[in-house]
């Protein structure tokens, strides 16, 4: 009996050990819970929301791109895709055949879909077309059920209506690059562009806008089931230019299959109205995507469309870079209006003979009938007599040799030869036949039709500050450029105003007169006179014999032999309010190739703004 209630005693304090220790386990389990459903259920309930809840960011819409007159240049449209979700098709490849008898599907899109589908989700589409046209998307619709799978999804994309216009002026805009990510969430969204070329690319961040976000709920494996909110971004600025969308793309029609750039400025206020680099590209290719070949044809095309002429083209300024000869010649005394040299067709200079265009000379020339008849003796003459220096300080002074500070990537800065240049250059002094050759706008010197038509503006304007701009506004502010260090001096120029008087007559007797080199180019507007001058480059050296002989005519050479063509104007002569350059790469002749343009391009600017008693319904910009 004794045996058996120790045996109870024991089995008793086993019970109660037991007993404790589930009832500390349920404490802790009861502690535990309540833990985490009271103290942290805030935290829990967030952790799942954001399993369930996914946050989506959206692309903005792009900010538009208009001209002084709020003409659209740069837009948005619609883009219609075709996607395909691979888990509700029982053949990808097999509806992949049916869409292509629709729509084209290369090789190269055909396997990107098949890849994507591999490493993708299921229920997770991808993109197989963008881009597609309304009759597209149509047939697309009406075969949904030949196209299991295949959805159409709208979205906006870049456009540029007017193409090859506009092309080196706008730029374009391209996916975002490996490397080209700042940590803006926007550049991680799957086909999202950015500018990568012109004012795309100096506005992008204006342009962008912020994004927008939508708020989807999604079952356990990603699958979105339904859309909880939506919170549309700001669209990007909106950037107003200087340049005229009409009288653009008059120019551009005008210069048809030339390699040209054309620049016409305002004046009064530096106001591009009209920047033209022929040929183009079309800037909505980049958006689509060029194809490999497309690209090397680009390359490849001797006539250089992906550069832009205006700004990046570096041309000897010929004979339009006789008025600076000119006027740092009057300005230091070294010439006077009544000076004279007589011209027999050739100045020695040591064992050189320098040559003027024509022949057999013009005989006794002044400043005047030298710039009208664009006599090479008299600036021969007047360029070894002033030096290097003094022109090469002239020049400055109007716009050559440095960058303008225009808002566009990649501004050449041209060449303004000088002693001291040529030593750290090339390592030799300089010689007073390269200043010879100089006083005719040939040797090193350099300048791009941008600069020609700045240095026309500041020789129109009497010499003012003529700075050169491209945008006016960005959303509601106005565009203030960044400043250079290289950007050129914005003092009046102090040029004594009876030399600018004297060149104004030179330059109207240029167009106007019978001896002038671009008489044929006159306007044919009532009332309204244009001054110009007129320039002819070689771009190569012409031998003693060829010169002798002339048994090919520069039109009989072949095209990148022969000489560029340049001409350089304002108008009205008498109160000067435009200025324009124009260049054609292997003209052959600025009296044939390049005045006649100037003369037409300045027509319609004067109609566009309505000088001289036009109004813009007299402009035919638009027409084809």
């Amino acid at each position: 009996m004794h045996r058996d209630s120790d045996r109870y005693k024991l089995f008793s304090r086993r019970m109660a050990m037991l007993a404790c220790g589930k009832f500390a386990l349920l404490s802790g389990l009861g502690a535990r819970l309540y833990y985490l459903q009271v103290v942290e259920s805030d935290r829990y309930k967030t952790l799942a929301d954001e399993n369930r809840i996914n946050f989506r960011l959206l692309s903005p819409p792009r900010g538009r791109i208009i001209d002084r007159n709020g003409l659209v240049i740069a837009d948005n449209v619609q883009n219609y895709r075709v996607l395909m979700v691979s888990e509700n098709t029982p053949s990808v490849e097999g509806t992949l055949d049916v869409l292509a008898t629709i729509m084209p599907i290369s090789g190269s899109d055909r396997a990107r879909v098949i890849r994507d589908m591999k490493r993708n989700k299921k229920f997770v589409p991808v993109t197989v077309r963008e881009n597609l046209a309304w009759e597209q998307v149509a047939q697309i619709e009406v075969n949904t059920p030949d196209l299991p799978g295949v959805l159409i999804d709208a979205d906006q994309s870049r456009s540029y209506p007017f193409g090859d216009d506009f092309a080196h002026v706008l730029g374009y805009v391209a996916p975002v690059a490996q490397g080209e990510a700042t940590g803006d969430p926007l550049l991680e969204l799957p086909g999202f562009r950015i500018g990568k070329a012109g004012l795309e690319k100096v506005h992008d961040l204006a342009l962008r806008g912020r994004g927008g976000n939508s708020q989807v709920e999604v079952n356990a494996y990603g699958r979105v089931i339904r859309e909880l909110s939506r919170q549309e971004g700001d669209p990007g600025s909106e950037v107003r230019l200087t340049i005229d969308r009409e009288l653009q793309r008059y120019t551009a029609r005008r210069l048809g299959d030339e390699s040209a750039s054309v620049a016409v400025i305002d004046v009064h206020s530096g106001d591009v109205l009209t920047m033209v680099s022929n040929p183009g590209f079309d800037p909505n290719r980049f958006n689509h995507g060029l194809t490999g070949r497309e690209w090397r044809q680009l390359l490849e095309d001797p006539r250089s469309p992906l550069i832009n002429k205006t700004i990046r083209g570096q041309y000897a300024p010929g004979s339009t870079f006789k008025m600076v000869v000119a006027l740092a010649a009057l300005e230091r005394g070294i010439i006077t209006p009544e000076s004279t040299f007589f011209c027999s067709g050739s100045m020695k200079l040591g064992n050189a003979t320098f040559h003027c265009w024509k022949k057999h000379g013009h005989g006794v020339v002044d400043c005047r009938s030298a710039i009208t008849e664009s006599c090479d003796v008299f600036f021969y003459e007047a360029a070894k007599r002033v030096g290097i220096e003094r022109i090469a300080a002239m020049a400055r002074r109007l716009g050559l040799g440095e960058p303008l500070g225009i808002d566009l990537p990649g501004e050449s800065g041209g060449l303004v030869p000088s002693d001291a240049w040529k030593r750290g250059a090339i390592g030799a002094p300089w010689q007073k036949g390269e200043t010879v050759i100089l006083g005719i706008g040939q040797g090193y010197i350099l300048a791009t039709p941008l600069q020609l038509a700045v240095m026309c503006a500041r020789i129109a304007s009497g010499g003012k500050p003529v700075v050169p701009k491209l945008t006016r506004t960005v959303g509601d502010e106005p565009f203030e450029r960044p400043t250079s260090a290289e950007a050129v001096e914005t003092q009046p120029f102090g040029i004594d105003p009876k030399h600018i008087a004297l060149i104004h007559a030179a330059m109207h007797d240029v167009v106007n007169e019978n001896l002038g080199t671009a008489s044929g180019s006159a306007l044919e507007v009532l009332g309204i006179k244009m001054a110009g001058k007129t320039g002819t480059v070689q771009v190569r050296r012409i031998s003693r014999a060829e010169r002798e002989t002339r048994v090919l005519k520069n039109d009989e050479l072949p095209w990148a032999q022969r000489d560029h063509a340049l001409f350089v104007a304002f108008a009205p002569a008498e109160k000067p309010r435009i200025a324009l350059s124009v260049v054609v790469e292997h003209g052959g002749s600025g009296s044939k190739a390049a005045a006649p343009i100037g003369r037409d391009v300045m027509t319609e600017a004067l109609k566009r703004l309505g000088i001289g008693g036009f109004s813009v319904a007299d402009s035919n910009a638009g027409e084809t």
